[in-house]
């Protein structure tokens, strides 16, 4: 990945640069809070401390006394030791030191603040004195008739209350690295787990990739349809909505894809998209196209024994067969015209061995009249097809399949009224149409018992192009013409692949000439077709 990190390291790294920082502060906030709070517990002690010594009797008569040093010095020296106190001072109100831990000092000159203890009010300060830099409490001795007339310092240096602060350093430090610890496991995991889902790409990889692949959905010729296990269409290409007929999806990140029930697909392929069963070149039938449809589940890649592959959804790719699908229809005819052909060749051979055989025989005269009677028979049909149907292909058309009804001992009997060669339609649809309706109508007279027929009435006003296929079979009951209409469906026994689409493609090839198709009964099923000429659509649209 040139050197790109990933976005799990990338994350990472972010987090542990987060937790080091979380922990340096919490540590710090927390070193701070117990710095403020080992002064003010020294602070509250020495106060209290003072303030007993001050209180005492034994206090106020010494200062009372003419050598105050000589009952306060042992005293003080005593509680200092006891109390774990750094200095213990007592003295005048003119700062003179009654009291010392250095006797030397003795008489000399309090250092620090007293204004406060003079005007009869205790408190405490962090001042440096001679032992250096202490924390201290001041408070005043007072009469009976209210007059201070002494003040008792008690401290201890701050060195002493930095050895008391360090005595909780380890605690701090093992809740420090504590923290730092759970926090980087947690990088670490979560980590893992980025790994895992991103397959280790760098988020500029996975907008890359996103772009190639949006990019590729786009200009594959195929639909490609991504289905969430709960029906939404998670992704799209444009192609796929074309096939579908579904609106364009929307660019990624605006709105929810839609679901299989908001969309109006056929219900065979609804249920496909739904069921995310496997599928491999599955024929669907929509209004206008023959969609081949194959489907796969959409598996994660298993990273272990213990994490196997899951199904995250199932993918879709779609082509549009309607093309190829009218090729073959049309294929089909010329097979039909090829068949006739073979079968006429067939019959004018086994004609003209008879002709030659009553010749060789010496009966010329009914070999003549057997060859006349013949021709004359022929050139009858052929003027027939010619004069019903004014299209060549059309004419064509049919006479291949009269060749093939008079194989399977069906009367096909052909009208027509009007002209069809100006209507404005294409041959290629009208082929579709009238081929496949026919082929369908011999089907089912061939099943039915003698004698069989099948008519076909072909005619032509100004507003359209009127198509009837009639044939002599077991026809098709009221209550199944709703399921006949169905896009894909057969009648035949055995249906199996492929077959119900020469109904499909007729109603297709209507529906997109914006005619009707209309099933009904007669001595067998009657098909009528009515296709709007390019005469009538030209005249609907020139104003009265």
């Amino acid at each position: 990945m040139n050197g790109e990190w990933s976005i799990a390291r990338r994350l990472l790294v972010a987090h542990a640069l987060s937790v080091f920082v979380l922990t340096t502060f919490i540590g710090t906030a927390l070193f701070v809070d117990a710095r403020d709070q080992s002064f003010e517990e020294t602070e509250a002690r020495m106060l209290s401390v003072a303030t007993t010594i001050a209180d005492s009797p034994l206090t106020l008569s010494a200062a009372s006394s003419t050598d105050p040093t000589a009952v306060l010095q042992p005293y003080a020296l005593d509680v200092t030791h006891d109390a774990g106190l750094d200095f213990i001072t007592i003295m005048a109100p003119d700062r003179t030191r009654w009291t010392h831990p250095n006797p030397a000092e003795l008489g000399a000159d309090y250092i620090g603040a007293i204004e406060p203890a003079l005007g009869g009010k205790a408190f405490t300060e962090i001042s440096t004195g001679t032992l250096g830099p202490s924390v201290r409490a001041v408070v005043p001795v007072v009469d009976g008739g209210g007059s201070v007339v002494a003040l008792v310092a008690a401290g201890v240096t701050t060195s002493n209350v930095t050895i008391a602060l360090n005595a909780r350093l380890p605690a701090l430090l093992a809740l420090a690295l504590a923290l730092l610890v759970a926090g980087s496991l947690m990088s670490a995991l979560l980590g893992r787990y980025l790994q895992r889902v991103t397959l280790g790409w760098g988020p500029e990889h996975l907008a890359q990739l996103f772009v190639y692949y949006d990019s590729v959905l786009h200009s594959v010729r195929e639909g490609l349809v991504l289905v969430a296990p709960g029906g939404r269409l998670v992704l799209y290409n444009d192609q796929a909505a074309r096939l579908l007929g579904i609106a364009p999806r929307e660019q990624p990140g605006h709105g929810l894809a839609p679901t299989l029930d908001e969309l109006n697909l056929p219900e065979s392929l609804g249920e496909l998209f739904g069921s995310g069963r496997s599928a491999h070149d599955e024929v669907f039938l929509t209004q206008t196209r023959v969609l081949v449809v194959s489907q796969e589940p959409a598996m994660t890649s298993p990273t272990s024994a213990r994490n196997k592959a899951t199904v995250i959804g199932h993918v879709a790719t779609i082509r549009d067969h309607t093309d190829l699908q009218t090729l073959g229809s049309e294929l089909q005819s010329m097979r039909t015209l090829s068949d006739a052909l073979r079968a006429q060749t067939h019959e004018h051979s086994n004609r003209l061995h008879t002709i030659v055989s009553l010749m060789e025989l010496g009966r010329t005269d009914q070999a003549l009249a057997y060859a006349t009677a013949d021709l004359e028979l022929s050139q009858r049909l052929t003027d027939e097809m010619v004069n019903s149907v004014d299209e060549p292909v059309i004419s064509a058309l049919i006479m291949g399949k009269s060749a093939q009804a008079n194989e399977l001992g069906i009367l096909l009997t052909v009208t027509a009224s009007g002209t069809i060669a100006d209507s404005g339609l294409s041959v290629q649809d009208l082929v579709t149409v009238l081929g496949n309706l026919i082929d369908n109508a011999l089907d089912a007279a061939a099943s039915a018992p003698a004698p069989r027929s099948v008519h076909v009435t072909v005619s032509r006003t100004i507003e359209a192009v009127v198509i009837e296929v009639a044939d002599s079979g077991p026809g098709v009951n009221a209550d199944a013409v709703e399921q006949v209409e169905r896009l894909g469906y057969s009648t035949k026994e055995h249906a199996g692949y492929g077959r119900g689409l020469g109904l499909a493609l007729v109603r297709q090839a209507v529906i997109r000439l914006g005619g009707t198709l209309q099933i009904g009964r007669r001595d067998g099923a009657v098909f009528t077709v009515t296709i709007p000429t390019a005469l009538a659509t030209v005249t609907e649209r020139v104003p009265a």
